[in-house]
């Protein structure tokens, strides 16, 4: 699980859960918010592959409680068997997976489009995978290697940032300019590769590229040597709902080789799925 940084509460507010239509519902009254678990689950999102061990005092900074406040949260998930401690320190237990798996095997998208992701990577022989959009990052929820292992962030449950990646541009590109605007706005655009767009107008133009196209590429901004084409997948209403892509190694194929050659098999894909979705 990872946190890469507390979610801002104007973050994209309105995220469509992964199942439901944009803007489904309106945000509820804050009476009827539970404060106590959603400090939990924020306690549990602390923890990432970063920081997978934190004492009290880091997980009240990270989540914005007072030390007295993290310590309760802590010692309550440790007795429902969340976290375990050593000495001062914490760390998660796998029984945080329950709650991945929970959605994994219940929820309708990724059973609808893992089937498809897998037809699309053994056609193309190249690893394929699917996200959504979650703040600032997309989360991958479905994937498949096809015997290619390009990347350790094609798995489900991993995060990863949108500013670089093909999947979030693509799902940035559905949403309304001025939201586009403000979501750039609150990034820290780092330069993970030489290659990152760290710059906010380019990165403006890339998104409004992948807007105009109905397709984003991305060259080694999020790793040097992956290359990535996402397409958007729409429901039968034309509300995106996730984003597919085919990831490849630069030093295989070329971005104009992988437009040409693995572009008409995603569009296909992407119309087939939305017939379903």
């Amino acid at each position: 699980m990872n946190a890469r940084e507390p979610r801002h509460p104007d973050d994209l507010a309105g995220d469509p859960a992964p199942d439901a239509a944009p803007d489904a519902s309106p945000a509820p009254h804050k009476r009827d918010l539970i404060a106590g678990l959603e400090k939990g689950l924020a306690v549990i999102e602390a923890f990432d592959q970063d920081r997978p061990r934190l004492t009290i005092s880091e997980v009240a900074a990270r989540c914005q409680l007072t030390r007295a406040a993290a310590r309760r949260y802590l010692i309550t998930l440790e007795h429902l068997g969340y976290v375990n401690s050593d000495r001062k320190m914490y760390a998660l237990t796998p029984k945080v997976l329950r709650m991945g798996q929970s959605y994994m095997h219940s929820a309708r998208l990724p059973r609808i489009v893992q089937p498809e992701l897998h037809k699309l990577a053994y056609a193309l022989k190249e690893a394929s995978s699917a996200g959504v959009l979650d703040g600032n990052d997309v989360i991958c929820i479905a994937a498949t290697s096809a015997g290619r292992v390009v990347s350790s962030t094609l798995q489900p449950g991993t995060r990863v940032p949108a500013y670089c990646t093909a999947n979030g541009r693509v799902l940035l590109s559905a949403r309304p300019q001025a939201e586009v605007d403000a979501w750039i706005a609150r990034q820290a655009l780092e330069p993970l590769t030489p290659n990152t767009v760290t710059l906010p107008e380019r990165l403006r133009l890339e998104i409004a590229r992948a807007r105009s196209q109905g397709y984003a590429t991305v060259d080694q901004e999020l790793e040097l040597g992956l290359r990535t084409l996402s397409v958007p997948l729409k429901n039968h209403r034309g509300e995106v709902l996730a984003a597919m892509n085919v990831s490849v190694h630069a030093a295989r194929v070329t971005m104009d080789q992988l437009v040409e050659g693995s572009l008409p098999a995603l569009l296909h894909a992407q119309a087939s799925l939305r017939t379903v979705l």
